[in-house]
């Protein structure tokens, strides 16, 4: 093998999985594996680019395939309204544990900028540094972006607990 082919190797083994998981989060396993791949490909074909601390860097490459992912699905839709074509997503059954249910709802109600530093950050493991290269932002900026998102997330979660109907069970009766 050449030092390339090692260094890939390397890079691969090291961040593979968590790029998987990034991508996993925001489309379907399929789609998710398919993004992975073309971040990796990407990484293969300007290997000399990739930075010493890779992982943001291949976060961004992964973030730019799912943009292209996205218009190109858009663009599908809109041939497909053109056409008659009716879409129809599939079920997410992501949901399946209740505190990771809870977690997602209250992320939907946050802006898709506040999600995605979010995640960056509790899922993805990035450190402030990191997320703030895959953002384009500096990591002075990235700290109040990241208070002031943990704190619309408390809202969004106090809010949903008050909605959550209380259980009333009348005396003597049970």
């Amino acid at each position: 093998m050449s030092a390339d082919e090692d260094r890939f190797a390397e890079l691969y083994d090291a961040h593979y999985d968590r790029v998987l998981r990034y991508a996993a989060r925001r489309v379907d396993p399929d789609t998710a594996r398919d993004v992975a791949a073309e971040t990796f490909l990407v990484a293969w074909r300007r290997l000399s680019a990739v930075p010493d601390e890779p992982l943001p860097w291949l976060i961004r490459v992964a973030a730019n395939v799912l943009a292209n992912e996205n218009r190109g699905r858009r663009r599908d839709l809109r041939l497909q309204a053109r056409l008659g074509a009716h879409h129809v997503d599939a079920a997410d059954h992501a949901g399946a544990v209740v505190g990771v249910d809870r977690v997602r709802q209250a992320l939907e109600q946050l802006s898709a900028r506040d999600r995605e530093l979010l995640q960056l950050i509790g899922w993805d493991e990035l450190d402030a540094a990191g997320a703030a290269e895959v953002l384009g932002c500096s990591a002075r900026t990235l700290a109040v972006r990241l208070h002031r998102a943990r704190r619309r997330l408390a809202k969004s979660l106090e809010a949903q607990d008050q909605s959550q109907p209380v259980l009333q069970i009348e005396r003597g009766r049970a």
